[in-house]
C-alpha cells in the first residue's frame, strides 16, 4: 500500500525514512519540500543521503494555502474566474493538487496582497525579469501548468492591455526538437491544444487565447 494519498488534495501523510532502523514509516502531515544529497565520504548503495530543506518553498506553501482559503484576495476578476474554473470539482478532467498549487503560487507571487508576501525574497540574477521556478516531480503534468500560466497571462492582458504585470507574448524554450514537438500542445491552434483538451478557460474567454 505505497500509495497513501489522493492526487486531488493536499497530502495528509507521507513515508519518512528512519536512518536508525533503515525502514520507511508512515507519518502524518505533508512531507516538507526538500532534496537529498549523498552523505560526504560514504560510498554505499544504501546511503540514505542528507535531506536539504527548500526553505523558500516551505515558507510559501502555508501562505498560499491561507490565501486560497480566503478566496484569493487581490487577484483580478479574470484570474478569479480562471482559479474557480480550474478548481471546480465537477470538471471532466480534474487537475492534480500539485498542478493547482503550482499555478496558485505563481499567481500569488504576482497578484497576492503585498502584506502577505512580506519576508518572501526571490533571488534574481540581476536581469530585468524575475525568474520563478515551479519544482514538480516527473509525471505530475508540468506542461499542463505551462498552459495554465499562458492562459493566465494572455487572458488578463486581453481583458486589460494596460496591466503591465501580464504579457501577450510567451516564448517557450525547449532543450531539443523532441521536447519542442511535444510542447506544440501549447499552441492555441494545435489540433491537440491543451487549452481545449483540458478545458483551460471558461467558454466565453477561450477565444481570447487565440
Amino acid at each position: 500500500h505505497l500509495i497513501i494519498c489522493t492526487p486531488f488534495a493536499e497530502p495528509d501523510s507521507h513515508w519518512a525514512y528512519d536512518r536508525e532502523i533503515q525502514r520507511f514509516e508512515r507519518k502524518d502531515g505533508r512531507r516538507p519540500a526538500s532534496y537529498v544529497v549523498a552523505t560526504p565520504g560514504v560510498d554505499s548503495y544504501d546511503d540514505p543521503g542528507i535531506v536539504v530543506p527548500l526553505k523558500l518553498a516551505n515558507a510559501i506553501r502555508p501562505r498560499v494555502a491561507a490565501w486560497r482559503a480566503a478566496g484569493y484576495p487581490g487577484v483580478t476578476g479574470t484570474t478569479k474566474r480562471l482559479l474557480d474554473h480550474w478548481a471546480d470539482g465537477e470538471r471532466e478532467k480534474r487537475f492534480f493538487y500539485c498542478q493547482l498549487e503550482a499555478i496558485e503560487t505563481l499567481i500569488w507571487l504576482t497578484e497576492g496582497p503585498t502584506a502577505d508576501r512580506q519576508g518572501v525574497e526571490i533571488e534574481g540574477d540581476g536581469g530585468p525579469f524575475a525568474r520563478l521556478c515551479a519544482k514538480m516531480a516527473t509525471g505530475t503534468g508540468k506542461t499542463v501548468v505551462m498552459a495554465m500560466a499562458i492562459a493566465w497571462h494572455v487572458l488578463n492582458k486581453a481583458v486589460d492591455p494596460q496591466d503591465k504585470r501580464f504579457s501577450k507574448h510567451v516564448p517557450v524554450v525547449a532543450p531539443g526538437l523532441t521536447v519542442r514537438n511535444r510542447l506544440r500542445v501549447l499552441e492555441p491552434a494545435s489540433p491537440h491544444s491543451y487549452y481545449d483538451e483540458f478545458d483551460m478557460a471558461p467558454t466565453q474567454l477561450r477565444p481570447l487565447i487565440n
